[in-house]
C-alpha cells in the first residue's frame, strides 16, 4: 500500500512563529544570552535544519566572547546540547498548552489515509520530543498511535539532505515510489525529492515566498469542509490534479505513479545505502 509521510513544523501545526521562535527566546533569555530573535531574522533561520544547528549560527568568535562561552569545542558543544534540551522543554510545554491549532486537513486526510490502509508516517529534524508533541495535537492520540516518528538526530544530515527520507522508507521497508511527502518548505520539498518521494507542499508562514519547482502540488493548506470551513488554494498543479475547495487522499493518490512506482528511477532504500548512511542529494547550501 502507498504511504503518506508528513513533515511537522509547518505541516502538522504552523509552529515556527508560534512556537520554535518564543522558545528559542525565552531560552536565550534564561541563558542570559545577548541575543533575541525578530521575526524577520527567525524567518532566515528556519533555513535552517534542526534546531541546534540553528543556535550554532550564532556561535561567532565575537558572540562567544561576549556571552562569556567556552572556547573548547567539546565544551561549547554541550553549552549548545543543554540550551537545546530546555528550548524543547518550553516548545513542548507551548504545544501542549494548545495555543497553537493544527493546519486545515492534516488529521482529516491522515484518517482517511489510515482507513484506506496506506501507512503513516512523520519525517522530520526537529528534536523527536517535538515532534510527537505536534503530531499527538495535531492528530489526537488515537491516529498519533498509527503513524511511525523519524525524527531529531537519527540521520546525520538535516533536510535539505534527502538523509531523513531515505532513513524512513528503508525502515519501513517502502519503495519511495509509493510514498507522497506533505512539505511545507523548499528544503523539506527537496529532501522528499532526493529520496525518490512525491511531494506535495503546503506554504505555511515563512515560506509562501519560496520556489517550489519539482513539488507535484503546492495549497495554501489542505482545507477542510464546513463547519470549520478552510478552502485550499491551489498555486501550482502540473500534474493536473485538480482537487477541490479542500485537498482529499485522491488527490494526493493522483501524485503517484499510474504503475505504482514501477521502473522509477528514483533511488529507493537499496540505493540509498543503510540507515544513517548520507545519501546523494541536493547541494545542503540550496535554500
Amino acid at each position: 500500500m502507498p504511504a503518506l509521510i508528513f513533515d511537522c513544523d509547518g505541516v502538522l501545526a504552523d509552529t515556527e512563529r508560534d512556537g520554535h521562535l518564543p522558545a528559542f527566546n525565552e531560552t536565550f533569555e534564561e541563558f542570559g544570552l545577548p541575543v533575541r530573535w525578530s521575526d524577520e531574522e527567525y524567518a532566515e533561520k528556519v533555513k535552517v535544519g534542526g534546531g541546534k544547528e540553528r543556535m550554532r549560527t550564532l556561535l561567532t568568535p565575537d558572540f562567544v566572547a561576549a556571552a562569556g562561552l567556552p572556547a573548547d569545542p567539546a565544551a561549547l558543544a554541550e553549552q549548545v546540547a543543554g540550551w537545546h534540551r530546555r528550548k524543547t522543554e518550553i516548545y513542548t510545554g507551548i504545544i501542549r498548552s494548545g495555543g497553537i491549532p493544527p493546519r486545515p486537513g492534516v488529521r482529516r486526510v491522515a484518517m482517511e489515509a489510515y482507513e484506506a490502509g496506506w501507512t503513516l508516517a512523520v519525517a522530520s529534524t526537529s528534536a523527536e520530543a517535538s515532534v510527537r508533541s505536534v503530531l499527538e495535537l495535531a492528530m489526537g492520540p488515537e491516529l498519533a498511535a498509527h503513524f511511525s516518528v523519524f525524527a531529531g538526530d537519527v540521520v546525520p544530515r538535516k533536510k535539505p539532505a534527502p538523509d531523513i527520507y531515505a532513513f524512513a522508507v528503508h525502515r519501513l521497508g517502502l519503495d519511495p515510489a509509493h510514498a507522497v511527502a506533505i512539505e511545507d518548505s523548499r528544503n523539506g520539498m527537496l529532501s522528499a525529492l532526493g529520496a525518490g518521494l512525491a511531494c506535495a507542499v503546503t506554504t505555511s508562514a515563512y515560506t509562501e515566498e519560496e520556489d517550489f519547482t519539482g513539488a507535484r502540488l503546492v495549497v495554501t493548506s489542505l482545507g477542510d469542509p464546513p463547519p470549520e470551513e478552510t478552502v485550499t488554494r491551489v498555486l501550482s498543479d502540473p500534474l493536473g490534479a485538480h482537487p477541490g475547495p479542500w485537498v482529499v487522499l485522491a488527490d494526493l493518490a493522483a501524485l503517484l505513479p499510474a504503475d505504482g512506482g514501477a521502473g522509477s528511477t528514483a533511488s529507493g532504500p537499496s540505493a540509498a545505502g543503510p540507515p544513517g548512511s548520507a545519501p546523494p542529494g541536493p547541494d545542503p547550501r540550496s535554500h
